[in-house]
């Protein structure tokens, strides 16, 4: 899965588990049933789930182009710069 595809991953999951949520409680509401508007709310879960958490091909839509190892070795990896610790001074 690429960048963008986890993005829109997170936006649909957030989409529709706000979505079954509004729904579970306007039906549980409408029927008096606490247990319903459980069920309703879990069955949304479940499919949330089965449409965000597998691999699906529209998550891949923008793959990364990675460089070839020959080509890797020719642009150096960044070097990290020790940050500047300011030593205490004793006063005396």
């Amino acid at each position: 899965m690429d960048w963008q595809g986890q993005k829109l991953a997170e936006q649909l999951m957030q989409i529709l588990l706000l979505v079954f949520a509004v729904v579970a409680f306007i039906a549980g509401y409408m029927m008096g049933s606490f247990q319903m508007m459980v069920q309703i709310y879990a069955g949304g879960v479940v499919l949330t789930t089965l449409i965000t958490l597998p691999d699906w091909p529209w998550f891949n839509r923008h793959s990364l182009q990675w460089l070839d190892p020959s080509e890797a070795e020719k642009h150096p990896k960044p070097q990290l710069q020790p940050v500047n610790s300011k030593k205490k001074s004793s006063k005396k």
